[in-house]
């Protein structure tokens, strides 16, 4: 009986990894090669288990991808694959080391490709800001970058001054719109607006009437605080003390809506900047105090690059945030 002629082995697709194959290295085909060429074209020998093959798929003379192949076996120790004639075939070890390999690179791959859609127009923008921001100065300041940019996508997240500045340094956000103003090394703020205090007392309450209080006048009120670890609680106890007195704190809350909503209920004073739009049964008055005022800020960190998309939408910050909050912009 004739023998047939064997037919050369072939790793399943999920063992091997070359740039017609696998949709990530072919996207991403040049930066692999410039970074770790023996290795994309060691996994696409392995692929094809042919050099000429392998050389003609890669855009590359037999000569270099063999060098390659040698280079890389002499690096790890031990030999990649058997010759067979003109073809190759893993070894153990081979294997073995081509399902790292191709791990890696798929790795490198995808890294590369969240590179390219973080530096290209149009980007991401991952900005956090305190909760108090999210009624109207955050929407109108994406509502009008997005106008400028459509197709920019926006990560947003909301939280307290110190929980902002820890997921600034984490590297989760790229911007943070936060006060008060840190002062810290390593992170720089730009102010963008100072936000006026005011007394906030219900309809019925004994101030209502007047024009402008001092914070002295409260002295003796139940309080509705925000919550430990907001910029606002210090800056509430800082304006207090200011005043001569300790605050009577009787609630606190984390959101500035939910403060609001206790003192209409009668439940206490508070003192707050001001609110995008009337709430029923409240009344805000201006304080009189030296430095009652609230400023914001938008940070990052110093050393951090910035993207085209990040750099615009600072720029539009600073340029709007006028706009958008109603105070000055602070000196």
């Amino acid at each position: 009986m004739e023998q047939q002629p064997r037919r050369p082995h072939r790793p399943a697709p999920s063992q091997g990894l070359t740039a017609s194959q696998d949709p990530a290295l072919s996207q991403a085909a040049a930066p692999l090669l410039g970074m770790c060429p023996d290795l994309v074209r060691f996994a696409t020998v392995a692929g094809l288990e042919h050099l000429s093959a392998a050389a003609s798929e890669l855009g590359t003379p037999q000569s270099t991808v063999s060098r390659s192949v040698a280079r890389l076996e002499a690096a790890v120790g031990t030999p990649l694959f058997d010759r067979e004639g003109r073809g190759l075939r893993l070894t153990r070890q081979g294997r073995a080391f081509l399902a790292r390999v191709q791990r890696g690179l798929e790795e490198i791959a995808t890294g590369c490709e969240e590179l390219r859609l973080a530096t290209d127009m149009p980007g991401t923008v991952a900005l956090g800001f305190l909760p108090a921001l999210g009624s109207a100065p955050v929407p109108l300041l994406v509502s009008w970058f997005r106008d400028r940019h459509p197709q920019v996508r926006f990560q947003l997240v909301q939280d307290n001054a110190q929980g902002l500045l820890d997921r600034l340094r984490a590297g989760e956000v790229d911007l943070c719109l936060t006060s008060p103003l840190p002062d810290e090394p390593g992170i720089t703020t730009l102010p963008v607006a100072a936000e006026p205090l005011s007394l906030v007392v219900p309809v019925e309450h004994r101030l209502a009437g007047r024009g402008r209080v001092l914070l002295a006048e409260a002295e003796h009120e139940d309080f509705v605080m925000a919550a430990s670890g907001y910029g606002l609680r210090r800056l509430v106890n800082s304006l207090c003390a200011d005043a001569g007195f300790p605050p009577r704190v009787a609630f606190e809350g984390a959101e500035i809506a939910t403060i609001r909503g206790f003192v209409a209920a009668g439940l206490g004073v508070a003192v707050l900047p001001p609110s995008a739009v009337p709430v029923p049964g409240l009344v805000d008055l201006p304080l009189d105090d030296p430095g009652a005022s609230r400023t914001v800020g938008l940070t990052r960190v110093t050393a951090r690059t910035r993207t085209p998309v990040v750099s615009d939408f600072i720029d539009l910050v600073l340029s709007r945030a006028q706009e958008c909050f109603g105070g000055p912009v602070p000196a």
